[in-house]
């Protein structure tokens, strides 16, 4: 039976001797781990115990791994195999300076397509099919998915981003099935074939999937892609320090299904007070991911800022194990007047008021930080050829208001004011705060 097709118990129980190998290969090889664990009067695999002791080990985060590198250690001293063991590096896209660089070994890239595999394979991907993809990949995580669409038997067609007319004439010419990219750009290219009289919704594609960003899972603008390109959409999720694609959502569209069992363990936590959370329907809070047979840089307790809503129990697919939607990050989180604020909510808020938006926003506050004074500015896009109107402007605030108990200003502007994106979409601008 399939890691994807455990009961909870099962995975468990086989992944229970995996971690106490794993925990005492960080003691043996990670400079980084036994310091940490030492800190905590942890020597030993014996004194760290098992799955059941996981909560009392240290959280590890980003900026420890950062701070940890150096000109001797310029990956950090969580290397934890000889570079000479080492088949690939990839990095960060290095947005707060100096890149991260993730090594892999032969094993954990093997490892890491494998996720990836079952992660598409749940979304539908087939041997046989063509896929155009617009993902930069090569020096970042996700050129660990090429080598997982050529393990599943994909036509693989590579266009990279900022060519939507290379993209376009792929699609009209080479007829693939199945396009790969973000949320945001799969709405801009729906919007830049509209302006040139380009009906989508007949081409080839009958599979969208996307990720990158927040998105692919909201209703509204998986609706509004579906529409254009008459296809199908699920998403993935990964993160770059642990695997890429590490949850795929299946042809159900009913959230995304952890791929990584039996190579990575998640679990899920409250991300102010660090409590671990039962895992039940409906749950919400940040996952942290601990690996499982990782060599070169594994990690313990990762936390990865990514929000989500849990679903659990046995898929209409078949599949068992868990599935997620993703909320936001957490460090994209603002906070209104002692509220929660995830910039993807209002996104999805504004986009369900109908066709009088575009479905592109622009939160603009006033000051850098996380804590805002209301109301919160927001600026919103208006539909091609519809006029401002300050009745919908009110009805858009108080919708807002209702949903996600937020006073907000709200912008209204034409359409193709706000700038599309061809990656990733910046839904907050600062520009604007002192």
């Amino acid at each position: 039976m399939s890691e994807e097709h455990l009961s909870r118990e099962e995975q468990r129980s086989l992944d229970e001797p995996v971690f106490r190998t794993q925990i005492a290969y960080l003691l043996g090889h990670s400079a980084f781990y036994r310091e940490k664990l030492a800190s905590v009067g942890i020597r030993s695999a014996e004194d760290a115990g098992g799955l059941s002791n996981l909560h009392e080990l240290p959280f590890t985060e980003k900026d420890e791994l950062r701070a940890s590198r150096d000109k001797a250690h310029p990956i950090g001293t969580h290397l934890a195999a000889p570079m000479e063991e080492v088949v690939r590096v990839y990095s960060t896209s290095g947005t707060t300076g100096t890149p991260s660089y993730i090594p892999l070994t032969a094993e954990d890239l093997s490892n890491w397509i494998e996720i990836s595999t079952r992660s598409y394979g749940a979304s539908g991907l087939s041997a046989g099919e063509r896929m155009v993809t617009t993902y930069n990949a090569g020096p970042f995580v996700a050129g660990v998915t090429l080598d997982a669409f050529a393990r599943i038997g994909v036509c693989h067609i590579p266009v990279g981003a900022g060519n939507t007319e290379r993209l376009m004439t792929a699609v009209q010419l080479l007829k693939p099935t199945v396009l790969g990219c973000t949320p945001s750009y799969a709405m801009y290219l729906a919007e830049w074939a509209e302006e040139r009289g380009l009906d989508i919704a007949i081409s080839s594609v009958n599979k969208i999937l996307v990720a990158g960003e927040p998105g692919g899972g909201e209703p509204e603008m998986r609706r509004r892609i579906e529409a254009a390109w008459g296809a199908r959409v699920t998403e993935a999720m990964g993160i770059g320090d642990i695997s890429v694609s590490l949850w795929g959502e299946c042809t159900q569209q009913d959230g995304m299904h952890f791929s990584g069992g039996g190579l990575v363990h998640f679990e899920l936590i409250d991300p102010e007070t660090g409590e671990v959370l039962p895992l039940e329907d409906g749950a919400e809070g940040e996952l942290v991911y601990t690996h499982l047979r990782q060599r070169a840089a594994p990690l313990l307790r990762f936390r990865s800022r990514d929000r989500v809503r849990l679903s659990m129990g046995r898929c209409a697919c078949g599949r068992t194990t868990p599935r997620v939607r993703c909320i936001g990050r957490t460090d994209d989180l603002l906070i209104v007047r002692g509220v929660n604020v995830f910039p993807s909510a209002v996104r999805d808020v504004v986009a369900r008021i109908g066709g009088d938006v575009s479905g592109t926003i622009s939160i603009q506050p006033n000051v850098k930080a996380v804590k805002q004074a209301p109301p919160l500015p927001v600026v919103v896009e208006l539909a091609r050829g519809v006029t401002p109107d300050q009745g919908l402007a009110k009805r858009i605030g108080q919708r807002i208001r209702d949903e996600l108990l937020v006073t907000t200003e709200i912008t209204l502007v034409p359409f193709g004011t706000l700038p599309r994106t061809d990656y990733k979409s910046k839904l907050v601008d600062w520009s604007r705060s002192g």
